[in-house]
């Protein structure tokens, strides 16, 4: 009782201060940047930054998710509940960084975007960078919403079981790879033609 207790404190805890944090990222370059300089030049500029913030979110719950795989492959002890709060978290800045750059997906392909100049230039870079960014980007989502079901439906077998905290972090290792290729050709794609 007095540790389901502490639990329940510690998680609370945890989505307060990562409350305040995001509070905090928010809110420091609204006021201290200027809009047009945060945003860029282009109309899709709020879709672009918010695509952004999210990626970046999920690259670093996705970095501090392949810290815990080791742990939970290992055998070494985890915090349950940090674990249960990091992959929602994980899972929630996952969809919305899909969510956005799927929507800037639609000025991407249309005329004159840099699809179309992909594709006239130099078309292995649409072929090879865009459409395996894509793709690859969308396995995250169902790899990180599998690992944070099977973290919160079976929080207390994670304590003793190998088999399920094995399959728990391959999860989050398959995560972080398709991640990694998802950011690393998003970034390349971006450098060589912006939407």
């Amino acid at each position: 009782m007095v540790n389901s207790l502490q639990e329940k404190s510690s998680k609370g805890i945890i989505i307060g201060i990562l409350s305040i944090m995001l509070l905090i990222a928010v809110i420091v370059p609204v006021i201290t940047s200027p809009t047009n300089k945060l945003l860029g030049e282009s109309i899709y500029g709020i879709r672009s930054a918010f695509h952004g913030l999210f990626a970046l979110l999920f690259m670093i719950t996705s970095t501090i998710g392949i810290y815990q795989a080791l742990h939970l492959w290992r055998g070494l002890e985890v915090n349950i509940a940090e674990l249960e709060i990091g992959s929602v978290v994980n899972a929630s800045a996952c969809f919305l960084a899909i969510f956005f750059g799927n929507w800037l997906y639609i000025p991407y392909r249309s005329q004159g975007g840099p699809r179309s100049h992909f594709l006239e230039t130099a078309p292995e870079i649409h072929k090879i960078f865009f459409e395996f960014k894509e793709f690859g980007a969308l396995f995250t989502l169902p790899l990180t919403v599998a690992a944070a079901y099977i973290i919160c439906r079976y929080t207390l077998q994670l304590t003793w079981n190998q088999k399920l905290r094995d399959i728990v972090a391959l999860l989050l290792v398959l995560n972080f790879f398709y991640f990694l290729v998802a950011f690393g050709l998003g970034a390349a794609i971006t450098k060589l033609k912006a939407v």
